[in-house]
């Protein structure tokens, strides 16, 4: 019986639109928390007071908690208006008082006809106020890196944390999304991040073709990075992104079936290093 114990969470939605079936997956695979991106549906952001009652309640009843609202603030083009998603995260922010989570997922736009360079002031000029917006709340902002955005090499999303230097902003970090954008996940970027990594989603991915894969059979660097996090001290949640749906097509329980891979592949890996999570 190891003695380091992570939080194990997940993306309900991706095992089934029905958050009684998301829940009852989830309790399925031992996990005490849920990771909520949309229910019946529909996206976090826009579910209605009603709605997210409805939403609390069935989770109360399965004994899950809610590891993160995972909002899609910040996947729209910097060009917008700032109080374009300072609005949205408003209703983030309500969705986790209700639901008790600690933690937003949030992005850091598309700049499209931009270079880096270009998008950077208008960057952090939008996620300065979103993390203005979320202080004071007791609800953390973590920035995912993701392909397209601003923030989806190492050196932009430790530029992101920086430059805001926020406590309501940390990162959630994504071994996946990094070998996507060519980024070797432990090797080039965990140094530079731990520091700021409160949170983590798990999924791997292939670098030839971005394809996402099962935990470790891919090259994101997954036993090496579980095992860097294990060493620094890590104690938070884990959360599941199989994003296996295409690979692993079984009619329609292609969902609750594919995150099943998912997490048994992920338990393997926890298993080598050692570390618990449930």
């Amino acid at each position: 019986m190891s003695d380091i114990r992570w939080d194990l969470s997940g993306f309900g939605d991706e095992i089934d639109a029905d958050p009684r079936i998301q829940a009852a997956v989830m309790r399925a695979l031992g996990a005490g928390y849920i990771e909520v991106r949309s229910a019946w549906g529909t996206n976090i952001v826009d579910l209605s007071e009603e709605q997210l009652a409805e939403l609390k309640k069935i989770l109360d009843e399965a004994g899950l908690k809610v590891s993160a609202i995972a909002s899609p603030i910040g996947k729209v083009d910097v060009d917008l208006p700032v109080e374009h998603e300072v609005e949205r995260l408003g209703r983030a922010l309500r969705a986790a008082e209700v639901l008790g989570a600690p933690y937003i997922r949030i992005f850091s736009f598309y700049y499209e006809g931009k270079t880096p360079q270009e998008a950077r002031d208008a960057v952090l000029e939008r996620m300065t106020a979103l993390a203005k917006r979320a202080e004071g709340t007791g609800v953390v902002l973590v920035h995912e890196n993701e392909k397209d955005i601003f923030g989806d090499i190492p050196s932009r999303v430790l530029d992101i944390v920086e430059s805001v230097g926020s406590p309501a902003l940390k990162l959630a970090w994504d071994n996946a999304n990094f070998v996507q954008v060519g980024v070797k996940p432990f090797t080039d970027a965990f140094e530079m991040l731990r520091p700021h990594t409160v949170y983590v989603q798990v999924k791997d991915a292939l670098a030839e073709s971005g394809r996402v894969v099962p935990s470790g059979e891919g090259d994101g660097e997954l036993l090496a990075t579980v095992e860097g996090f294990r060493d620094s001290g890590y104690s938070g949640f884990v959360s599941l992104e199989p994003h296996l749906a295409d690979a692993f097509e079984l009619g329609g329980f292609s969902g609750p079936y594919a995150f099943g891979v998912a997490a048994r592949a992920f338990a393997k890996v926890l298993e080598t290093a050692g570390v618990e999570a449930s």
